[in-house]
């Protein structure tokens, strides 16, 4: 998803090279070990997932710190930007976040200009929900620019895409173009061009990652902020991965919107590491438009290529046929913990599914073995989305 030298190495396990029909991807630097943690990446930039709305309106969603998306809780003694005249996403859980958020994240810049935005009514209430909110990140992605340049540099090398990524987003761009260039510049600043309004269009959606609403057993699952990473960005997608990312935002230790990157089994020096960009539990046609609908490209995975081949079937968007391949398969079926990555066109990859997919209901979160340390017992997995903890079953 980014761009960068050939062969740089992002971590002492991982490196950045150049793969066969994809582009740039993240390789293993050594062998790896499933739960092993191979980055821990920090936010360039992050902005709320909630639509602008005008104060009055009985809309509220001062349910989390407006720096670093903690849910605040009834007894918490919170903070305000002592700017806003609509301050639901400028409360602070604490005064060092109120401190950062008004020099980096929440600058008199940002508030004037979320205060002029709100105050629109061509974008508030003749948009749909997605334009507001793309007003947000192009107020939060332009701030960047003035308080932190390096970082608004490494946020505009990132892919957007392919060539034609702009394109894709040429019509949002010309659109939101019109009402950025009304903002209150700085005296020699301006609005950017149509071009680059697109293009960083482009790189949010193709960068992206939503930080999410705690998991709950009576409903989807819901975004609460969405942050861009400058080397997470670099992993490419699979349908079977072998990592998948943790957060743990609601904690109270410092870099709570760190994306922590974990290896969910062994895999040889000098192997791709590859997340997937949604739940693995997605049907082959919901995959497929939710890649290229999102991020402009098809997947020709393993497990794509032998689903391509399945009859068509109405779905809902989650595989009803894994599910009964996985009650007829158990982890002693596959010798030494291997992952299948051939076999008959049925579904060779169920052993995936039945080791390392969440059966918690409605949840669908991936397994990775927890991080080998003295402390923690050995075979035991925690699910990515909902936090629970299994014992496995070797």
């Amino acid at each position: 998803m980014a761009v960068a030298d050939n062969h740089a190495l992002i971590s002492p396990f991982l490196r950045l090279v150049d793969i066969e029909g994809k582009g740039r991807g993240l390789v293993a630097s050594q062998p790896l070990k499933g739960g092993q943690t191979v980055l821990r990446d920090s936010p360039i930039l992050t902005y709320s997932a909630f639509p602008l709305k005008r104060q009055g309106d009985g809309f509220s969603y001062s349910r989390y710190c407006g720096h670093c998306y903690r849910l605040l809780v009834t007894g918490d003694r919170t903070l305000a930007c002592p700017s806003c005249s609509h301050p639901d996403d400028a409360i602070y859980c604490s005064p060092k976040c109120q401190s950062l958020a008004l020099r980096f994240t929440h600058t008199p810049w940002v508030c004037q200009s979320l205060s002029y935005l709100r105050n629109c009514p061509l974008l508030v209430d003749q948009q749909p929900e997605d334009r507001p909110i793309q007003a947000r990140y192009l107020v939060a992605a332009l701030n960047l620019a003035m308080v932190n340049p390096p970082f608004f540099q490494t946020l505009m090398s990132l892919d957007g895409g392919g060539p034609h990524g702009g394109e894709r987003d040429s019509d949002a761009a010309i659109f939101l173009h019109s009402i950025i260039s009304a903002l209150p510049f700085p005296e020699g600043l301006s609005a950017p061009s149509v071009e680059i309004t697109a293009a960083l269009l482009s790189k949010d959606r193709c960068n992206s990652f939503g930080l999410m609403e705690p998991f709950s057993e009576h409903g989807e699952r819901s975004v609460r902020a969405y942050a861009i990473y400058s080397n997470a960005s670099f992993f490419n997608h699979d349908c079977l991965p072998n990592a998948c990312r943790f957060d743990y935002l609601d904690t109270e230790t410092e870099g709570n919107t760190d994306m922590i990157i974990r290896m969910i089994h062994d895999i040889p020096e000098g192997q791709e590491i590859c997340l997937s960009y949604f739940p693995v539990n997605l049907s082959y046609p919901g995959r497929q438009k939710r890649l290229l609908d999102d991020y402009g490209f098809s997947c020709f995975c393993d497990r794509c290529k032998i689903e391509a081949k399945w009859p068509d079937e109405d779905d809902d968007g989650e595989d009803e046929s894994m599910e009964e391949e996985d009650e007829e398969m158990s982890p002693s079926d596959v010798e030494n913990n291997e992952i299948e990555h051939e076999g008959d066109d049925d579904f060779p990859h169920a052993y995936f599914f039945v080791r390392f997919v969440c059966d918690k209901e409605n949840c669908g979160g991936t397994l990775a073995p927890l991080p080998p340390s003295n402390n923690n017992t050995p075979n035991i997995m925690e699910c990515n989305a909902c936090g629970s903890l299994k014992k496995e079953e070797l």
